[in-house]
């Protein structure tokens, strides 16, 4: 009687599902040709939306599709095939396009609707691993996504196909999102209420401090009056200004450390010759995220918001940013 075969560690498992899924990604790279440039032509030339379709795993996969084609510029839905044959279908006009998602090209709830959407005259994508399907000789344009085989070690449960099928609905996506000029404006608008929404949309006005929160004294201050107002501003810094509201410099508790080294008795000292003269500033309609970024390749945390006439308006602290979760 033969020795039983040691079993495979859970690493080495993972490993192999890996490599099976990343190689029948790789082999799908190499196949793709004018058949998925006409499925993008579809999709951009689509006046109304587009219809994702599956059931199973692949109606998992669709959604996921729907919702990637959906927040790059392509308006998209997803619809259970079941479901479409029971109503859901009157969604569907002729000014959509519909992709099917069907591994074996042979579900029966996808094969039951295309009829109807062929009558209708609405185009069909359909992405399949079966060239002979039905389904894919149904099609206007059919995407293959055929595997070598499962990852799943009894070569049965979706793994490998179902990577294909979502890595094509993303190649899709992008290709449409690159040739519309989908930028990241666009993208924020899609994004509102998430942190890349925040990133792109917020603007410095929409953070900073302003009117009697902004720390600033003017330039005739004394040393003393200006540590008064950082004290009270909690900023660790105070702005200084002209008699005119321009900004002449800022002062600093780094500022205030080095002249006590210096100085000692800081009592009588007058402000103007000891301010930095050279504050870092922004505008208040650059983003949010760009102050972010200056104040980190500057390393300071706190920047003076100025107008185009340099008359300070806003102050900002990194802790700001970091309450209105840009950073």
């Amino acid at each position: 009687m033969a020795a039983a075969q040691p079993l495979p560690s859970a690493l080495d498992r993972a490993r192999e599902v890996l490599a099976v899924e990343s190689r029948a990604v790789a082999q799908l790279a190499e196949r793709l040709d004018e058949r998925f440039l006409r499925a993008v032509e579809l999709l951009l030339g689509c006046r109304g939306r587009v219809v994702v379709s599956g059931v199973g795993k692949s109606g998992h996969i669709g959604r996921k599709i729907a919702a990637t084609l959906a927040s790059t510029g392509t308006p998209a839905l997803f619809v259970h095939a079941g479901e479409a044959a029971h109503g859901d279908l009157g969604m569907v006009t002729r000014d959509d396009v519909f992709i099917g998602l069907s591994y074996s090209g042979t579900t029966a709830e996808l094969l039951t609707i295309v009829p109807v959407i062929k009558r209708e005259g609405t185009p069909l994508v359909a992405i399949t691993g079966n060239a002979a399907s039905e389904l894919a000789r149904h099609a206007d344009v059919h995407l293959d996504v055929r595997v070598d085989r499962e990852a799943c070690p009894l070569n049965l449960a979706p793994t490998a196909s179902t990577t294909a099928m979502l890595a094509l609905g993303d190649a899709l996506a992008i290709a449409c999102l690159d040739r519309r000029g989908f930028g990241k404006d666009d993208y924020a608008r899609s994004h509102p209420g998430g942190a890349l929404g925040r990133r792109l949309l917020l603007r410095v006005a929409d953070v900073m401090r302003s009117g009697e929160h902004v720390p600033r004294v003017p330039v005739t201050a004394s040393v003393m009056e200006a540590v008064h107002e950082i004290s009270v501003k909690q900023m660790s810094m105070t702005a200084v200004v002209e008699a005119d509201g321009r900004l002449a410099g800022i002062f600093t508790d780094g500022d205030l450390r080095r002249l006590l080294e210096q100085a000692g008795d800081i009592r009588p000292v007058a402000l103007a010759g000891v301010f930095n003269r050279h504050p870092l500033v922004i505008g208040p309609q650059a983003l949010a995220v760009e102050a972010a970024q200056l104040l980190d390749s500057r390393h300071r945390n706190q920047l003076l918001v100025v107008d185009a006439g340099q008359r300070l308006v806003g102050a900002l602290h990194v802790q700001d940013l970091m309450a209105a979760k840009v950073i």
